[in-house]
């Protein structure tokens, strides 16, 4: 095993009506005036954002709020937060959405916090030394961007999407309702249990080391997401099957799932990314869309990883060579995907890049990573370049 850091300083209040508690929560963590920030109008109609703003008024601190977050969240709209935060005199971010609207508010808390454009953070250019705090009251189980330190933005010039870790903007908060995820279509539900099965094997899948303690949490993890997307795929309403899945979420990407593994591949994300923000698809569906095509591309060179998932997560008989056990574990992997009702292939997610935006597509993930990517297998652009191709 490796040695780590295991850093996970965010207060998290779990269960039914926890959103009535968000005042108090600001109150103590020294919040004395709030942005708000927020998606589109379903905060709004299901009474949630009013719940808020009485639990703000309860406490007597004042708020402005933004709303327009959309999914692979905006820099123009971040640009505009800086401003309202800063003309107003705001000192506490409270995100009410799922991970776009949590990153969004990150991204403005760099930017108040932080001299010069936010976005040179993101283009690595430089790194934050401070972020104003952040809240989140969670209403999408995916990202498990409300215990972690990253945050993902798409620049409209170019459609560049990027994105930026420091402990800093880990959020101080998170109110985690699962009622709050009840409303959800089911293909955003399906979306976000992907993401989070996704944050968790982007950890497991690693040639860094090995920790049984931190496999069998891992193990487990996703055999539940993996249980509880089918349940919530034939009943949406099942309060259990959504806390489930909603705390599975958060661990799946505060760290915990990678400790003592080297567990840092993250391959299949950076490759999304780029699909993400070129056609603005969902990112768990992105996800899906490569996933196959980059476990085999790669699989032989973490040969023992992939036979243990399709043993202890993916329940598939030992039989013939590692070769072929590790196969069907990924086989039956992008069966649970279709069961879910999620693409295993780029035309299944209904885009068609040409060649050229193939090229385009290698050129940019190679760029944002700085020439190499993953622990499973290091890919550097020509891999990308082939991963893209089989996943057509």
């Amino acid at each position: 095993m490796n040695n780590f850091n295991y850093y996970t300083p965010t207060k998290v209040v779990f269960g039914k009506s926890t959103e009535e508690q968000t005042g108090q929560l600001i109150k103590e963590a020294g919040g004395t005036k709030v942005l708000i920030h927020y998606g589109g109008g379903s905060v709004k109609r299901s009474g949630l954002l009013d719940r808020i703003k009485k639990s703000l008024d309860a406490e007597q601190i004042p708020y402005a709020e933004l709303g327009g977050v959309v999914p692979n969240p905006r820099l123009s709209l971040v640009y505009e937060g800086i401003e309202l935060v800063k003309k107003e005199g705001i000192d506490f971010i409270l995100a009410v959405g799922g991970g776009s609207a949590i990153d969004s508010a990150k991204a403005i808390g760099y930017g108040v916090a932080n001299e010069g454009d936010v976005w040179e953070l993101y283009d690595r250019k430089r790194t934050a030394t401070g972020c104003l705090p952040v809240g989140v009251v969670l209403t999408l189980a995916a990202t498990g961007s409300e215990m972690s330190d990253s945050s993902v933005i798409t620049k409209e010039e170019g459609w560049i999407k990027r994105g930026y870790s420091s402990d800093y903007a880990r959020p101080v908060f998170a109110v985690m309702n699962p009622e709050l995820t009840m409303t959800l279509p089911d293909y955003q539900t399906a979306c976000g249990c992907t993401d989070i099965l996704m944050h968790t094997m982007e950890r497991y899948f690693t040639n860094g080391g090995n920790m049984e303690i931190t496999d069998s949490i891992a193990e487990g993890l996703m055999r539940t997401v993996m249980v509880n997307a089918k349940i919530l795929a034939n009943d949406p309403q099942n309060y259990d099957a959504r806390a489930e899945v909603m705390w599975a979420g958060s661990l799946s990407h505060n760290g915990l799932t990678g400790c003592g593994n080297g567990g840092n591949d993250f391959a299949t994300h950076a490759l999304e990314h780029e699909i993400s923000g070129m056609f603005d698809v969902a990112h768990g569906a992105g996800l899906a869309a490569l996933w196959g095509s980059w476990a085999r591309y790669v699989y032989r060179d973490c040969l023992h990883r992939f036979q243990k998932f399709a043993v202890r997560v993916m329940s598939v008989e030992e039989s013939g060579t590692l070769e072929d056990t590790a196969l069907a574990g990924i086989r039956a992997f992008e069966d649970f995907l279709h069961e879910i009702h999620m693409p295993i292939s780029m035309s299944e997610l209904g885009i068609h890049p040409t060649d050229e935006q193939i090229e385009e597509l290698a050129e940019k993930c190679s760029i944002a990573s700085g020439d190499k990517k993953g622990s499973a297998k290091v890919l550097h652009k020509a891999d990308m370049l082939e991963i893209y191709r089989m996943a057509r």
